[in-house]
């Protein structure tokens, strides 16, 4: 049966946030209890981090679906929404939501987040393999254009040069990235525990651990076996699942060293990123290596 939506829900969807996010304490209480009953699975991954196909591994793995948590998917970066929030809370005869955001965590999605109590998950994957692959799906996929990345993606962008394009996703779709993992390592770093953070390349060895330790994080009980059946499934069917080529240090091959020294430049505005760095960067110099996913 649908979520019955009572007089509570009906109070909290209209229940103005607060500036910076959060909520009023009768309503936070509220929301904190429903969410406490029906748990989903968030999953707020850069694009191009293999989420498409590791979400629904963990679709599978759960026996849940897939709901769009945010408000619609034009623009990518994403928001939790709350009426979308509250109906699949209320919704107790469905299957475990999982849910797959390109979200920053900015302070009003931090305290949304807190205000659930959601436990979410993020994926470190070096950003020159991801605008490598982004810039793959823009000139092959006409939705991809037309949602960009909070920007808007040149109309004649099929029919720019190259050198133009690889400029392009630099200068505007970079400093998306540089922002989206500078607000969740200051997350991560102000929250321990709250967060759980996988690599790409640990992922590339080993996906089923990945996956386990993924849905542990997030409430789930769930066996190493059952992940990996769950992938094997879904590496099956990976071309839905828009898993491109899955190679780390591809983009050493797209991009110029003049290119790696800017995206450099744009993680160096956020001293947070110390941390990570090397990891966001420096895999582009190496040579190109398949993901075993």
């Amino acid at each position: 049966m649908p979520a019955v939506i009572d007089s509570n829900a009906i109070q909290a969807v209209f229940a103005r946030p607060l500036t910076d996010g959060s909520f009023e304490p009768p309503v936070q209480g509220y929301l904190r209890r429903i969410y406490a009953r029906r748990p989903f699975l968030l999953l707020a991954f850069a694009p191009k981090c293999a989420g498409t196909y590791f979400r629904q591994a963990a679709i599978n793995a759960v026996g849940g679906h897939l709901i769009r948590m945010c408000h619609a998917q034009g623009g990518r970066d994403g928001t939790l929404y709350l009426p979308n929030v509250i109906a699949s809370c209320l919704d107790e005869t469905a299957p475990v939501t999982v849910t797959h955001l390109h979200m920053q965590a900015l302070t009003a999605n931090r305290r949304f987040i807190e205000t659930l109590g959601l436990r979410p998950v993020i994926m470190i994957r070096n950003i020159a393999d991801m605008l490598a692959s982004f810039l793959d799906m823009l000139e092959i996929d006409l939705i991809a254009r037309a949602e960009g990345l909070n920007c808007q993606v040149p109309e004649n962008f099929c029919e720019m040069e190259r050198s133009d394009k690889l400029d392009f996703m630099i200068d505007v779709i970079a400093p998306w990235y540089a922002s989206y993992f500078a607000t969740w390592k200051s997350f991560v770093d102000e929250t321990p525990g709250t967060v759980c953070v996988l690599r790409f390349h640990d992922f590339c060895t080993n996906p089923a651990e990945a996956l386990r330790t993924t849905l542990t994080h997030a409430g789930f009980v769930t066996t190493l076996f059952r992940c990996r059946q769950s992938l094997e499934a879904v590496w099956r069917q990976k071309e839905n699942y828009r898993f491109n080529k899955g190679v780390r240090g591809r983009g050493n091959e797209y991009f110029s060293p003049a290119h790696i020294s800017r995206l450099r430049k744009l993680l160096s505005y956020y001293p947070q990123l110390a941390g990570w760095t090397a990891e966001l960067l420096d895999d582009a110099r190496d040579a190109a290596r398949p993901c075993a996913a």
